[in-house]
């Protein structure tokens, strides 16, 4: 149990002080922009590190795993967007919020169970590992795309974040990250690899914007979110590479590097593109049809 601790602490502390600048990020920047820094891998590096045992199939299993349980982090963030909708106006904040979180949280841990069932099918059909990770990466990116194609306003935060939220944010993200750790290292690489994505994060991130901020600046970044995780599914898939390769320490520096350059950037140049797309549409469709 000590050896789990010793092993898991670092992990969680590091996952701690990362997530913290999330919402800031977001109050400061705006959904978009802000939105897509704050999916920049983070939480897995810790995770990636704690999970890393020398063996290179166990790292396998554990990384691969990651983009498919990404998709269900994005699936968690679309319930932000589309399930207040649904909830009567006239409930309170509490009450609203409360709901909000529980849904989606419930939609989350529903679906992690059905990924793991079905990772385990795959890995013990005998098919590749990084197979099915590729497949998760792939279907996080298209669901990434078809949620910002049309763009939505996304605010910058008109308050700030107190300091006690951004410390619960911090504590809520350690804690599910040094869980991770300790699942991966009793054997349990898939169950691992989805709980190092679990969405502690995300989960505080709309709660907390919900509570400083109002509904519109949370829901503005859902899309930009959906499709800047997807830095994290290319991050796991390198890092299952590049850990066995040149050691956890420089293998993860690479690892993120590369996949901040292969994902978030261009998922930051095709929001831009759609904004201007969306620009250029609104201007034609207010200028007035020609009477000659």
């Amino acid at each position: 149990m000590l050896d789990l601790l010793a092993a898991a602490w670092w992990p969680a502390l590091l996952a701690a002080i990362v997530s913290v600048g999330v919402t800031v990020a977001i109050e400061q920047l705006g959904g978009k922009l802000g939105g897509l820094i704050g999916t920049l891998p983070t939480t897995i590096v810790p995770a990636s590190l704690g999970l890393w045992t020398g063996e290179a199939s166990a790292m396998t299993e554990a990384m691969a795993a990651v983009p498919p349980a990404m998709m269900l982090n994005a699936g968690f963030l679309w319930c932000w967007r589309i399930f207040p909708q649904k909830i009567p106006e006239g409930w309170g904040l509490g009450a609203r919020l409360t709901t909000m979180s529980l849904l989606s949280l419930s939609v989350w841990l529903v679906g992690a169970l059905g990924v793991v069932l079905a990772l385990r099918a795959w890995l013990s059909a005998e098919l590749p590992a990084l197979g099915a990770g590729l497949i998760g990466l792939a279907g996080l990116v298209g669901i990434g795309l078809w949620a910002t194609a049309r763009p939505r306003p996304a605010p910058r935060g008109s308050r700030k974040v107190g300091p006690g939220v951004l410390v619960m944010r911090g504590l809520f993200a350690g804690a599910a990250i040094g869980t991770a750790v300790v699942i991966g290292r009793t054997g349990g690489d898939l169950a691992g690899g989805v709980a190092s994505v679990f969405p502690a994060i995300f989960l505080t991130t709309m709660v907390a914007l919900w509570l400083s901020q109002g509904e519109a600046v949370p829901a503005g970044a859902v899309g930009p979110m959906m499709l800047g995780s997807a830095a994290v599914g290319t991050y796991a898939l390198l890092a299952a590479w590049t850990f066995p390769a040149v050691g956890p320490l420089l293998g993860g520096a690479v690892a993120w590097a590369l996949a901040a350059l292969s994902t978030t950037l261009p998922a930051w140049l095709w929001i831009r593109r759609q904004d201007r797309r969306a620009q250029v549409r609104a201007q034609t469709e207010s200028i007035p049809p020609s009477t000659t």
